[in-house]
C-alpha cells in the first residue's frame, strides 16, 4: 500500500515509464500514478475518456454539482482540439485511442500551482491498461508541500472512483448512439 497518495493500482514499471504530461510542469516536479485493468479494447475506453470532456464521472454530487455523468456514449461530442476544457484541463494533445493529456489552466495554476494529466490507454490481453499521470509541481516551502500532498490524496479518491465508474460503463454493453 502506497501511503503518500501517488499511487493506486500502477505497477512499477508503469510508474517509470514516460508519460505525453511529463515535461510540461518545469522542475521540481512530482508524480501520481494511477491505473487499472479494463476488459474492453482500448478503442472502447478511449470513447469514455473522451466523455471527460463534458462530464467527471467521479462522485457526481460533489464535483459536478449534483447532476449525473451520462451512462451511455455519445455521439455528439465535439472534437477533441489543443485548449478544449477537459475536466479542470485544458487539452494540450491526444492521440485517439492511445492518450488525452491536458495542463491547468492559468487561472487554476496560480492558485494549486502548475499541473498536467496524461490519461493513456494499452492493449493488454484481451482488454486495456488504463494509466493516469498527474505531474505538479513541487512547492519550494513546507505549506506548499503539505498542500501538494492533501492535494494528492483528494486527487487520489476521486481518481478512484472515476477510474473504477470508466471501467464499469467501458465493461458494459449499454453503448448508447
Amino acid at each position: 500500500m502506497d501511503w503518500t497518495g501517488k499511487v493506486w493500482g500502477a505497477t512499477s514499471a508503469e510508474q517509470r515509464a514516460p508519460y505525453p504530461c511529463d515535461g510540461l510542469v518545469q522542475d521540481p516536479a512530482e508524480g501520481w500514478t494511477r491505473a487499472i485493468e479494463v476488459a474492453a479494447p482500448p478503442e472502447r475506453v478511449f470513447r469514455w475518456i473522451r466523455q471527460l470532456t463534458i462530464a467527471p464521472y467521479s462522485y457526481d454530487w460533489l464535483d459536478f454539482r449534483g447532476r449525473t455523468s451520462p451512462h451511455v456514449l455519445l455521439s455528439d461530442l465535439p472534437e477533441l482540439a489543443p485548449r478544449q476544457p477537459f475536466l479542470v484541463f485544458e487539452i494540450t494533445s491526444f492521440e485517439t485511442d492511445v492518450h488525452i493529456t491536458g495542463v491547468l489552466p492559468a487561472a487554476l495554476a496560480e492558485r494549486h500551482g502548475r499541473m498536467a494529466v496524461s490519461y493513456t490507454l494499452r492493449p493488454y490481453g484481451t482488454g486495456s491498461r488504463l494509466v493516469v499521470k498527474v505531474v505538479a509541481q513541487a512547492g519550494p516551502t513546507a505549506g506548499r508541500r503539505i498542500r501538494r500532498r492533501l492535494l494528492a490524496w483528494g486527487d487520489l479518491v476521486m481518481m478512484r472512483k472515476q477510474l473504477l465508474t470508466l471501467k464499469k460503463l467501458s465493461e458494459s454493453r449499454l453503448d448508447g448512439p
